[in-house]
C-alpha cells in the first residue's frame, strides 16, 4: 500500500530510456517501458495549470457549457485511480472461498471433528459526497458540508459530508453518496457530475466509508432543503483550507499498533462557528491533495485502512 504522504505526481522528470532498457531490476521488458511512457503521456495536468486550459474549455466544455475551470477539473479527476488495499483483496478471497468444503484425503468427513471458526468481521459499506462548486466571486473551489442533528444517536452535532450507509437498491458507492445527499439536503443527483471515487476510509464505528467527488456546475440551481431529522445546518467551506496549517489543531491516537493524527479545523461563516474534524477532516485533506495535486502544509499521518479480522460488536476506533 502506498505511503499516506505520497500523492500521485502528475509532472514527470525526463526518463533515460537506455538506462531503463539495460537494467532488469528497473524494468524487465520493452512492453512495460512502453506502458509506463503511455501512462505518463496521459497523466492529467495539475490544478495549477487549469487556468491555461480554461479558455479552450469555455467554448467546448462538454459539461453543460458552464465554467471552463470546472470542466478541466472534471477531466483531471476522471483520470484518478484509487489505490487498491490488501483488506479489499482479502475480503474478495474470503467471499470466493465461503461455503466451499475441502476434505483431507483419507479422512472420512463424518468422522472428522467439526471446526468452529469465529465469523470474520466484514465492515459495512458507506459513502459520502464531496460536492464541489466554484465561488461566484473568487472562483475558488468550495465544498458542501452539513452539521448533523443534535438528536442523532451517533456523531450528533458534528460536521460531516452528506452521505450514509449503503442500501440494497444502491448500484455502487456513487449511487449511495448521491442518494444520501438528496435525502439529507435535497440535492438532486441530476445536478451533480460524479467524476472520481477515492480510496476508502475507516470510520470510528468501523464503517468502510468511500468518498465520492462530484461537481455542482451551477450552485444557483441548488437550494438546500435539509432533512431536519438528520441535519441542523447546511454550509460550505473552501476546499483549499484543508491543505493549510491555519486554524488547525491535532491530537495523536493509536489504532492496531499504529499512531495517527486527528485533525481539527476551526471555520466560521457569518456568526456561525464550526469545527471540522476526525473522519470528515481526514477525507477532505485527501480530497484537497488530489484536486490541487500537492501535499498539505502539515504532517497528515492518517490511520492505515486496516480492518481487524475479528472484533466484538462494541469495538470502535479510539
Amino acid at each position: 500500500m502506498a505511503s499516506q504522504h505520497q500523492i500521485p505526481k502528475l509532472a514527470y522528470a525526463p526518463i533515460n530510456i537506455h538506462l531503463l532498457k539495460r537494467s532488469p531490476f528497473i524494468i524487465r521488458s520493452h512492453d512495460m517501458l512502453a506502458s509506463i511512457l503511455r501512462r505518463a503521456s496521459r497523466s492529467p495536468k495539475p490544478l495549477s495549470n487549469l487556468a491555461a486550459m480554461t479558455e479552450a474549455s469555455n467554448s467546448q466544455s462538454g459539461f453543460g457549457g458552464g465554467s471552463g475551470k470546472l470542466a478541466a477539473l472534471a477531466r483531471q479527476l476522471r483520470l484518478y485511480k484509487a489505490p487498491a488495499f490488501e483488506d479489499d483483496e482479502e475480503e474478495e478471497r474470503a467471499e470466493e472461498s465461503e461455503g466451499k468444503v475441502v476434505a483431507k484425503v483419507g479422512v472420512v468427513e463424518s468422522a472428522a471433528p467439526a471446526v468452529v471458526r469465529p465469523e470474520r468481521f466484514r465492515a459495512k459499506r458507506a459513502a459520502v459526497l464531496i460536492c464541489l462548486f466554484e465561488d461566484d466571486q473568487s472562483g475558488d473551489l468550495r465544498v458542501i458540508l452539513t452539521k448533523r442533528s443534535s438528536r442523532l444517536s451517533t456523531h450528533s452535532g458534528e460536521v460531516s459530508l452528506p452521505g450514509g450507509k449503503a442500501e440494497e437498491g444502491d448500484k455502487d458507492d456513487k449511487d449511495t453518496a448521491t442518494r444520501e445527499a438528496q435525502e439529507e439536503i435535497g440535492l438532486d443527483p441530476s445536478l451533480v457530475n460524479v467524476v472520481a471515487v477515492l480510496e476508502p476510509f475507516l470510520s470510528k464505528h468501523l464503517l468502510r466509508v468511500v468518498p465520492v467527488i462530484g461537481i455542482l456546475q451551477d450552485k444557483r440551481s441548488f437550494t438546500p432543503k435539509p432533512n431536519t431529522d438528520e441535519v441542523d445546518a447546511v454550509f460550505d467551506a473552501p476546499l483549499e483550507m484543508f491543505l493549510k496549517d491555519e486554524n488547525r489543531r491535532w491530537e495523536e491516537r493509536e489504532w492496531l499498533g499504529n499512531n495517527y493524527l486527528i485533525h481539527y479545523f476551526d471555520y466560521g461563516t457569518g456568526d456561525r462557528k464550526f469545527v471540522i474534524w476526525g473522519l470528515t477532516a481526514g477525507i477532505l485533506i485527501r480530497a484537497a491533495s488530489v484536486v490541487y495535486q500537492r501535499l498539505p502544509e502539515f504532517v497528515e499521518q492518517k490511520p492505515e485502512f486496516k480492518i481487524p479480522k475479528f472484533v466484538s460488536k462494541d469495538t470502535i476506533m479510539p
